[in-house]
């Protein structure tokens, strides 16, 4: 019998996961620098946990029972558990609190694509109680410098404002919002243009459905609908943020306020960070801003602001693979150390640990015995291993250099 992993699981192996560190070691230092703290959450949280934002679907969610029959789930996403986390462990701490995290998330396949992956690689940042343009543009921002990280150069950010959205898809009547919200989230505009709307607020669909472009023409269009003061004070705070993101970065920036991800999750901005390959558009990461999010879990209910994003370590590893800047063999061992007979096994072992307390990291490894030194040279060559420490029953060593 023939033992393969579950369907929708894989193996990283060593190649795959040097060239999957080479990727979290930029992103890493890049949220280092702008001083976020690593998180490690609960691979396993409860479902009324998950579900609790209203963003996460019960079928989209891997379950599992404990002894107890409580509904557990493998996390689909990261928000939910460090909203749960910082509001019940990180009591009485001073906010903002930068957070980031690297991390596996488990994703159920619809039955039709019962062979496709299950289990994704993820990294990104959670900016909690950093509220205002101020939180926004920092988010945003960041996005950029791990983009410039990883020598990334044809990608580009596509930026909605969910506020903004849910607001004018309000005036639409109860009975036909979703499909209003649905056609203008898959820009179907047959689909729009067969509902039973009165002119105007079909109209007003169609502006909608063409929210999207040049900052600047965006701002205009959507400036010209019969907006109320709250809807143009949101309107007024999306134009500082693209004002402030242009001064500071020369990214391209697309405006779009059809984009509707989740919008009961979501308060604010959201955007996506999309690439420019010649394969055709990928999305490499997702986020926005969510300010009632960690009330929900809150033991008292107390509002605390939250924005965050997620980027797709397995998108962003298509993309670079392509480029030639991954790694493309593991790292190879500097020294082989051999002891020449039973005598000299505590000398060699005395030995490598001398190497390996460089203050430099050293890769050495021990001969196991049993190759005649034919087969050690063979191996070491083809291991490309550039020295080897022969060590003799006196424990003196000799060097050999290949």
């Amino acid at each position: 019998m023939v033992y393969q992993p579950a369907a929708g699981a894989r193996d990283l192996l060593p190649l795959d996961v040097a060239q999957k560190r080479w990727i979290e070691d930029r992103l890493e230092q890049v949220f280092h620098r702008w001083g976020y703290h690593r998180i490690i959450t609960s691979t396993l949280e409860r479902m009324d946990t998950l579900m609790a934002g209203g963003a996460i679907g019960r079928r989209t969610v891997i379950q599992v029972q404990n002894a107890e029959d409580e509904e557990l789930g493998l996390r689909p996403e990261l928000t939910a558990s460090i909203a749960r986390t910082a509001v019940t462990r990180l009591a009485g701490v001073a906010y903002p609190q930068r957070l980031y995290y690297n991390a596996n998330v488990f994703l159920r396949m619809p039955e039709s694509k019962h062979n496709q992956a299950q289990e994704f690689y993820q990294a990104g940042v959670e900016l909690l109680g950093g509220g205002g343009l101020l939180g926004n543009a920092e988010v945003l921002l960041l996005v950029a410098d791990c983009m410039q990280a990883l020598d990334l150069n044809r990608w580009h950010l596509i930026l909605g404002e969910a506020k903004i959205t849910r607001s004018l898809l309000d005036a639409f009547p109860p009975n036909v919002r979703d499909k209003v919200r649905s056609a203008i989230a898959n820009l179907d505009r047959v689909t729009l243009d067969s509902l039973p709307l009165a002119e105007e607020l079909r109209d007003r669909a169609r502006i909608m459905l063409d929210l999207r472009g040049e900052p600047g023409d965006v701002l205009q269009k959507v400036s010209e609908l019969d907006l109320d003061e709250q809807q143009q004070t949101s309107v007024s705070n999306l134009k500082s943020l693209v004002d402030l993101l242009e001064s500071r970065s020369k990214f391209p920036l697309i405006l779009d306020l059809s984009l509707i991800q989740t919008i009961d999750y979501y308060t604010g901005i959201v955007f996506e960070v999309v690439s420019d390959n010649r394969a055709g558009a990928k999305v490499l990461g997702r986020g926005g801003r969510y300010d009632q999010l960690l009330e929900l879990y809150h033991p008292q209910g107390e509002n605390i602001s939250g924005i965050g994003f997620a980027l797709s370590l397995d998108n962003l590893y298509q993309i670079l693979l392509s480029t030639q800047q991954l790694p493309q063999n593991i790292p190879v061992s500097n020294w082989l150390v051999v002891p020449e007979s039973e005598d000299a096994y505590t000398a060699a072992f005395a030995y490598a640990q001398k190497l390996r307390d460089s203050t430099h990291l050293v890769r050495v490894e021990m001969d196991l015995g049993e190759r005649n030194a034919s087969d050690i040279r063979q191996y070491a060559n083809s291991s490309q291993i550039a020295q080897i420490v022969w060590i003799k029953a006196d424990g003196s060593p000799m060097i050999e250099s290949l």
